[in-house]
């Protein structure tokens, strides 16, 4: 089954409202055991929209590297993350929000559509939450877009530092390679260590010291 295709259905109808600078929001890096959470905030030119955008995870990485460019040079984008010390103090769901709070507070947007099902407490503007919107909304779209390819590439300089734990394949998410280098290297400053895995290792790792 071919993967949904976004509109600006969304858009639209914030604009006959009366919303102006509509940006459309969302996050990726959620599931990962290192790195942090980053958020994306896109606003389109309607007169110039990216037709071929699609949800980030339903396209190829050559073609979301593509598309990431001309974002970028099209596009109004704001990129803003939240780290590693955020995620262990405030929680995964609490940081995605604040990433995602950062970005919009970087451009003047008047309206937000926000990926997934609940808008962030500490937005500045009104807002609209879209289950799945990533596959509905032109903008939310190209917010995953970029956020993923921001995120991706950061993880590949990660992987320079840190080599073993193969983060410029698997991007920090808890794949079989990526456990097994933690039990035989440790964790590194990047791990989350609130995450389950994580801290089971620090746990033991404690556990076993006199």
């Amino acid at each position: 089954m071919p993967a949904p295709v976004p509109d600006f259905t969304y858009e639209q109808t914030a604009l006959g409202a009366g919303a102006t600078y509509i940006v459309g929001v969302d996050e990726v890096g959620r599931g990962p055991l290192a790195g942090p959470v980053t958020a994306a905030a896109v606003r389109l030119n309607p007169a110039n929209l990216p037709l071929d955008v699609r949800d980030s995870k339903a396209m190829t990485a050559t073609a979301r590297d593509r598309m990431f460019d001309w974002l970028m040079e099209h596009a109004e984008v704001s990129i803003a993350h939240a780290s590693v010390e955020e995620i262990d103090e405030i929680n995964i769901l609490r940081a995605s929000h604040l990433a995602m709070e950062r970005a919009i507070q970087n451009l003047p947007a008047d309206y937000a559509l926000i990926d997934g099902n609940m808008i962030p407490r500490g937005l500045q503007c009104p807002a609209q939450a879209i289950i799945k919107g990533d596959a509905k909304s032109l903008s939310i779209a190209a917010a995953s877009v970029v956020a993923k390819v921001t995120r991706d590439r950061l993880m590949v300089d990660l992987a320079q530092q840190h080599p073993q734990y193969g983060w410029d394949r698997n991007m920090g998410y808890p794949t079989k390679t990526h456990l097994q280098a933690l039990l035989d290297f440790g964790i590194t400053p990047f791990h989350r260590r609130s995450f389950g895995p994580v801290r089971n290792i620090l746990c033991q790792a404690n556990s076993a010291t006199p």
